[in-house]
Formats: C-alpha cells, structure tokens, sequence
C-alpha cells in the first residue's frame, strides 16, 4: 500500500526515477476543494517532506481546470457549525505554514480556473507556472468574508499592494498573461505546453544540489514567515469571523442562485 493512498481526495502520481513526485487535484467538479480535500491538501506536504524518495514536487489539476475553491457544501458547514469552523480555520493555517516549510522545490501548473485554497497551494509553490487562458480568481469579498488564505502572507510581496488591493478587493480574475505581468506568478506559457514546461522544471530542480537549494528556500521564504506571519494569521480570523455574520450568507446564496449579490 502506498504512504499516499489516505489521501482520498488527492493523487499522488511517483515519484519518478528522477525524485519528482506529481500531486493531482483530481476531486469533484473542477477540483473543487471538499472537506475531506481541504484538510488533506494541507497535511500531504508533511507526507512528502518525510519520504526520501521525493526531490521535487509538481502540483497540478485534472481535467478542465486546476482547483475550483471550496465547494457550497463545506462553506455551509463552516458557516453552520463551530467545530467546522474552527478545524477548517487550522487546516487553513496549516495549509501556508506546511507549504513555506516544506523544504523541497514546488512546482505548480495552473490551467484554467484557480481558486481557493488550490490557488494558495498554487501561488505558493516555489515556481508558479501558468496557462495563459487560465482564470486566477480571490472570490474572498465576492462571498463575503475578508480575503484571508494566503492573500496577505503573498500578494503584496509579489506585485505590490496597489495590485493586492485591486484585485483581492475586486475579485476581478487575472488571465495567466496578466498575473505574469504584475509578477503574482513565475511564469506563463500556452495552454498546451504548460504540462511539458512545468514537468522540465521540476526535473530541473529535481537534478540540483539538494542541500542547496533547500537552504536558499529556506531563507528566500524567510520573507513570509517574518514580515507576513502576523499579518496573516490576522487576515485569516477576520476571514473565518466573517463566516459567522450575514454578507457570506448573502453571498454564497449570490453564487448557488448565479446572480449578483445584494449586499446591504
């Protein structure tokens, strides 16, 4: 049986003779992240930081898109019930930290939409490859609740608060072109050279001195555990604070009913 195979919600794809291990969002419609995927995304980083066999990872979503954001069915439950809350808030948390501390090379493929907490994982990844049509969405305000996840720990260090601002306020989606072009992301190729593109990379850094190039992670993501660990654990209590109130209410009944929200 393989190490990875409680982790229902995900696939874990090697590693190869080459140490890259691919991790695939493959659950539900558009990958949307269920209760079960949510806590799962943020606990296999600890699995695959213990396996030597792995020298690099390459994070990717099957089918039409790379992960759709939280499904209606979790965000009920958080809304409704306290111990879901509260477990979805650490999970959340956990989700940052285990990516920032995870001491091997991350590559992500984004294609189509990426939301939620896959675009976290996504965003995060050491070097983020994007399709150009993909749809980088923060549906944060959109829902009703302050953008939390990620967003302050990343976004105004990679390109700028004015951007930051405008689009986690916005909830506006950047093609793959343009979240290049204001830096949120490493990298964009066309569609149909994404896989190819990220899995060359990741063999790449698979290749290198590992020692090497876990330090300079180390001390490159040192930018976010020392200027950004406060503000986002603070982002992330106005997040699930938010979940407790009306907007969000309003909000995800918006998005079940496909309308625009009528906040008050």
């Amino acid at each position: 049986m393989s190490r990875y195979s409680r982790f229902s919600e995900l696939r874990v794809d090697g590693p190869d003779d080459s140490g890259v291990a691919e991790v695939v969002l493959s659950s539900g419609k558009l990958n949307a992240v269920s209760e079960a995927a949510h806590g799962q995304l943020a606990e296999i980083w600890r699995e695959l930081d213990a396996d030597d066999s792995v020298r690099a990872v390459l994070l990717r979503g099957e089918g039409r898109g790379f992960s759709a954001g939280g499904s209606f069915e979790m965000i009920e439950k958080i809304m409704a019930d306290w111990a879901t809350r509260a477990r979805t808030l650490r999970e959340a948390r956990d989700l940052v930290y285990n990516i920032i501390d995870f001491t091997k090379p991350v590559v992500s493929a984004m294609h189509g939409p990426a939301v939620g907490a896959g675009l976290v994982a996504g965003v995060l990844a050491d070097v983020s490859i994007v399709a150009r049509t993909a749809k980088i969405i923060d549906g944060h305000t959109r829902l009703g609740v302050a953008a939390g996840d990620h967003a302050a720990v990343c976004w105004p260090l990679l390109c700028g608060m004015a951007k930051a601002k405008y689009y986690l306020m916005t909830c506006r989606p950047l093609s793959g072109e343009e979240a290049e072009r204001i830096g949120l992301v490493s990298m964009c190729v066309a569609d149909e050279d994404l896989l190819t593109t990220a899995r060359e990379v990741a063999h790449e850094l698979a290749a290198g001195a590992p020692t090497a190039l876990r330090w300079t992670k180390q001390s490159l993501n040192a930018w976010y555990r020392q200027l950004a660990g406060s503000i986002f654990d603070s982002s992330l209590a106005l997040e699930f604070l938010g979940f407790t109130g009306p907007e969000v209410a309003e909000g995800l009944a918006s998005h079940k009913e496909k309308r625009p929200p009528r906040f008050v």
